[in-house]
């Protein structure tokens, strides 16, 4: 009997942020912005950081918010993909 394992994916980083740029083909740039307390002072501050994600069907456009899945490298600096838009741009 040949039984036919199916391996489930594991657990993917997923995150949610604002386009800031769509200019690339099939590339869109994510901002993320999470608040954490500072490790010296405890003041809660807002860390931002740049994800750039693969979007197939160029959908983003720039002031979307996102949500976008860790994925395998797609290129030199594409490490994550588009899940969904939440929202478009007003």
């Amino acid at each position: 009997m040949n039984k036919v394992e199916t391996k489930e994916r594991g657990n993917r980083k997923e995150r949610v942020g604002v386009v800031t740029s769509d200019v690339q083909n099939k590339t869109i740039v994510v901002e993320v912005i999470r608040r954490t307390p500072h490790q010296l002072y405890k003041k809660v501050i807002k860390v931002k950081k740049k994800y750039t994600a693969h979007d197939e069907e160029n959908v983003a456009k720039l002031g979307d918010t996102v949500k976008i899945s860790e994925t395998r490298p797609l290129s030199k600096n594409k490490r994550w993909r588009l899940l969904e838009v939440i929202s478009h741009a007003e």
